[in-house]
């Protein structure tokens, strides 16, 4: 072949590659950008508290989560103006892993995916910022998200951040304004792409401080047996709105419940009872062995 003909050869390969190259970017002009909002509940919940209600004590307020992810969704709609949401990944921790039912009241929201992490003996998230990470990487590799909001605090997600950068994703930090200082760690303000604070005034409408429910102190106390059928009656509302799947994952800790189900289980006995059961350990055993022999004849 002589050097007309080879050149002829290369600028035709030359073409042919210019044309994919032009077919791939309009096709990529064509498709639209994507974007996801991912929410560590633990930060949202404990910043959220600090900054409204003065605690970080969840068992202290109350906190509007769906009228919150709505607020988060329609601010990523005006900053990410030509993308569409994939979804919110909702991060939280849980005994066991079994859903409370604030939990799944979250996940049943539309366009809403709930992802849970252990919560041990001193109520701390585990394996939170790994199910973030995983996520992240996973959806920057697959294409399948452009930009992605985090809501979150914790150093330990500088590397989720790292990993979706890899793959060509853009991440922006979101935080809940701090009474006093920081509430997000400086090497993971160093690694993302944007960074945003949310202030009181977008926070507060959310967030609710709860009111301690006051009893007659003359009030007589009730009979153990009372209470103990009083821990039934919650146990089979529980049972009816959360399905035999979740007290089948409860029953292997018996004789103990998972934190939030216990608290729950307190506050709607108090209701009922109109009376205080804080301090009377033998009425909450009482109360908890309501609880278990209701769920255990169910088996």
């Amino acid at each position: 072949m002589n050097e007309d003909e080879l050149a002829a050869v290369l600028s035709t390969r030359i073409d042919h590659t210019n044309e994919l190259l032009q077919r791939m970017l309009a096709e990529v002009a064509k498709t639209p950008s994507t974007h996801a909002i991912f929410v560590d509940a633990g930060y949202l919940y404990a910043a959220a508290g600090r900054l409204v209600a003065g605690t970080e004590d969840r068992r202290s307020f109350d906190l509007d989560a769906e009228g919150l992810i709505d607020a988060l969704i329609d601010k990523a709609r005006t900053i990410f103006a030509d993308s569409r949401l994939l979804r919110v990944y909702w991060y939280d921790g849980a005994r066991r892993r079994i859903h409370t039912s604030e939990q799944q009241s979250i996940a049943e929201l539309p366009d809403v995916k709930v992802r849970l992490g252990n919560l041990n003996a001193n109520n701390q998230q585990k394996g939170v910022d790994s199910l973030i990470r995983s996520d992240l990487e996973s959806l920057a590799r697959h294409r399948a998200i452009s930009d992605a909001a985090l809501i979150g605090g914790d150093e330990d997600l500088v590397s989720a951040v790292e990993a979706a950068q890899g793959y060509g994703a853009r991440v922006h930090l979101w935080g809940i304004e701090a009474p006093d200082g920081r509430n997000q760690a400086e090497p993971l303000l160093w690694e993302v792409d944007s960074q945003r604070t949310f202030d009181l005034d977008f926070i507060k409408p959310y967030v609710a401080r709860r009111t301690a429910t006051a009893y007659d102190p003359a009030a007589p106390r009730p009979a153990r047996d009372d209470v103990r059928f009083v821990g039934a009656q919650i146990a089979a509302t529980w049972l009816g709105s959360r399905g035999r799947e979740q007290m089948v994952e409860l029953l292997p800790g018996h004789p103990y419940l998972p934190g939030p189900v216990d608290q729950d289980l307190l506050v709607e006995a108090e209701r009922l009872l109109q009376y205080s059961l804080r301090g009377q350990a033998d009425l909450r055993r009482a109360l908890r062995d309501g609880f278990w022999d209701h769920l255990q004849g169910q088996v």
